[in-house]
């Protein structure tokens, strides 16, 4: 017999919710910062709407759902699943209001692709908008990528219950330090320290390009949190090839990278134990991944004859796919080069990068490598089985910051997710074929959507169907909470129509 949800249920959940829309509306104060130092009047009027209505909603729920209580395990996954629909409601109106978008439906596509890290677009005559809301347009990404409910967790830090719960449903599954409001500040603390330093970093490299010293550093900041939250934003249209810099593509790589590493070993490098990078199941499987993809990918440009010399092949091919498998979605050739220019083999190499992704517990999605590793150590598991006498004992272990036996629950889990994130793939694959886009290109950017990278072969664009807006949109907040709090939301909203 399914229980339908009570009223205490409904007050818990509106109740938390409540804070981390009030928390939603505090970080719009940092772009109406940036637009009062601009001298941005009608931007800053946007963000004050955009503050007022979180505000006057957030209070309105505590107010409403005032509640004591401990959050429970449903009530934390739908409290997370939620406060991502609602963050993208929220964060869309100062983009909406700001005229690049030629629609809400248009402004929450980018506002879930900025929150979900994805990258993917539909801003209008980019190389023109304010300060205030190129700047809001990369700390959503930057938000989404510590996560809202870090955000919430590193706020809200007295008397916000539940949080663990709250903290698994965004997809994370890993306390770094004992309490995960400390592990929430641990995160924000690592991010902030290599804001800084990837800023100035940038920075000087836009100085040297030629640049103006606001617009150089702004832009290193802007750069920095979409490529360390994997996100692939950019303050021009034409993404990393606006620069033409090969500093600032090294650059970016690192960063990216950094943004695929687990924070848990972000915090032992941190610490001073380095081995752990060597020793790791998850930066041992990336290396593995990379070089495979790479390997393939450098074949198949190879036979279609496009980067004929090495540099060449590094700054539009390694940087492609380098992006792709990170999550990132920086780009330095324009979209329609990936159908135009590269063969079937290369975009294969590069579609499988994008849906396999890094770490747990990073910034980017996808698959993830811990469960690529958990699957291939399985299969040599069950090989050596086969092989060995039947009375031989086969044991596996493998180090994910400590070592860990191997048994049948991981290896189910690491499927299923697996098997969820290939469906969702396919999932989209389908429907943009439905709109008349060739196999291959429907595969690339539901690929793309669903495992919140945001490289893109030209589907994504302002004249799609409404319904494929919303099939993307869809895919990338699904993609990014991993489905357990999604699926915990569906079946909650069973329970309230037919539970008794």
């Amino acid at each position: 017999m399914i229980l339908k949800p009570t009223l205490q249920d409904f007050k818990n959940i509106g109740y938390h919710l409540g804070k981390i829309i009030i928390g939603l509306g505090v970080s719009m104060f940092l772009p109406l910062a940036i637009g009062l130092i601009q001298h941005e009047i009608n931007p800053c009027l946007d963000f004050l709407i955009g503050i007022e209505i979180a505000f006057i909603v957030g209070l309105f729920l505590k107010k409403i759902c005032f509640s004591e209580q401990d959050l429970n395990w449903m009530q934390g996954m739908i409290v997370v699943c939620l406060s991502w629909l609602v963050a993208m409601l929220l964060a869309a109106i100062p983009l909406w209001l700001s005229g690049h978008w030629n629609s809400y439906l248009d402004a929450c596509f980018d506002s879930m692709s900025g929150f979900a890290t994805t990258g993917l677009t539909l801003v209008q005559n980019l190389d023109h908008i304010s300060y205030a809301h190129n700047f809001w347009r990369h700390l959503i990404m930057f938000i989404g990528g510590q996560g809202i409910i870090i955000v919430a967790l590193s706020l809200f830090v007295k008397g916000f219950s539940g949080a663990f719960k709250l903290y698994i449903g965004e997809g994370r599954d890993e306390k770094i330090l004992p309490n995960v409001i400390h592990t929430s500040r641990f995160i924000w603390m690592v991010s902030l320290v290599y804001l800084f330093l990837g800023s100035v970093a940038l920075g000087i490299v836009g100085i040297l390009n030629g640049m103006g010293s606001f617009n150089s550093f702004f832009h290193g900041a802007c750069i920095f949190m979409a490529a360390f939250d994997t996100g692939g934003f950019a303050p021009q249209s034409q993404n990393i090839l606006y620069y033409h810099s090969l500093p600032y593509e090294v650059i970016t790589v690192i960063i990216m990278i950094l943004g695929a590493i687990n924070f848990k070993l972000h915090y032992h490098l941190w610490m001073g134990n380095r081995k752990e990078i060597l020793k790791d199941i998850e930066t041992r499987t990336f290396f593995v991944t990379v070089t495979l993809a790479f390997f393939l990918a450098a074949i198949g440009l190879y036979q279609a004859g496009i980067y004929p010399k090495a540099m060449l092949l590094f700054r539009k091919g390694f940087y492609q796919l380098i992006s792709g498998h990170t999550g990132t979605g920086y780009q330095t050739i324009h979209p329609q080069q990936f159908i135009a220019d590269w063969n079937e083999l290369a975009l294969a190499a590069i579609i499988s990068a994008m849906a396999l992704g890094g770490a747990t517990c990073s910034t980017t999605g996808a698959i993830k490598m811990i469960r690529i590793g958990i699957i291939s150590k399985a299969l040599m598991q069950d090989i050596k089985r086969i092989i060995l006498p039947e009375k031989a004992e086969v044991v596996k272990k493998f180090h994910h910051t400590r070592e860990i036996f191997l048994d049948d629950k991981q290896v189910r889990a690491a499927l299923m997710i697996t098997l969820a994130y290939l469906g969702l793939y396919a999932a989209g694959t389908v429907i943009g074929m439905l709109f008349g886009h060739p196999f291959l290109n429907s595969l690339f950017e539901s690929t793309s959507a669903a495992a919140n990278v945001g490289l893109s072969c030209g589907i994504t664009a302002t004249t799609m169907p409404a319904a494929l807006k919303l099939t993307y949109i869809i895919q990338m907040w699904v993609g990014r909470l991993e489905f357990m709090s999604v699926f915990t939301l569906a079946g909650f909203f069973v329970a309230a129509l037919r539970g008794k």
